[in-house]
């Protein structure tokens, strides 16, 4: 009595395409994969590590430049007000 009354939903018949894949195995080249696998974890982490170690010179170089550039002003504003006096 008091549950509602859903519209009956028609049915779509769902069309399926199979497309046929032919993939030939890869030849095995009779050497374990695993020693290759344990380079490539240290070059992503190598990678990862002088990504962060440069970001952190860039910025340390980003926040001297802004320092320098208000030092100068500072003192450039100084020097001119004693030259007006």
């Amino acid at each position: 009595m008091f549950r509602p009354k859903l519209p009956d939903t028609p049915h779509v018949p769902s069309i399926t395409t199979h497309i046929p894949q032919d993939h030939a195995p890869a030849p095995s080249a009779g050497r374990p994969v695993t020693p290759f696998v344990g380079v490539g974890v240290g070059a992503i982490a190598a990678v990862v590590v002088v990504g962060v170690v440069l970001t952190a010179l860039l910025a340390a170089v980003a926040v001297s430049a802004v320092s320098v550039a208000i030092a100068t002003v500072v003192l450039r504003s100084l020097v001119s007000s004693t030259n007006k006096r």
